[in-house]
């Protein structure tokens, strides 16, 4: 079993930055990829930024691209996605993912990955 718990969702004015962590416990021995996925209220989940647990190769969403960066501390084990430069359309709630299968490159599919947190709400401000 994996666990995947996000934090760090809040209100941000609009150009403002927010850094939001997920911590990974369980059967982390098991992950070949991660990725953030978003999705606001009526709207489907859409792909933000993923990564390989192996090789570390990143990919994000074209909407992102620039602003975003996910990244990983070992030592803690969380993955974060640093958002910079944000916009009214970033407002969703921001799900962290792991995948276990055997395939390693990210994927910016929803159902490329097994695992899933509760979420956490980031909302900006004009």
């Amino acid at each position: 079993q994996l666990q995947l718990v996000e934090s760090g969702g809040g209100l941000v004015q609009a150009g403002g930055s927010l850094r939001l962590s997920c911590a990974v416990s369980g059967r982390t021995s098991e992950i070949r990829r991660m990725g953030w996925f978003r999705q606001a209220p009526g709207k489907e989940r859409e792909f933000v930024a993923a990564f390989s647990w192996k090789t570390d190769n990143t990919m994000y969403a074209d909407s992102v691209k620039g602003r975003f960066d996910i990244s990983r501390d070992n030592a803690k084990n969380t993955v974060y996605l640093q958002m910079n430069s944000l916009i009214s359309e970033d407002t969703a709630v921001y799900f962290c993912a792991a995948d276990t299968a055997i395939m390693s490159m990210p994927s910016k599919f929803p159902l490329d990955y097994d695992s899933w947190g509760q979420g956490t709400q980031v909302t900006i401000s004009s």
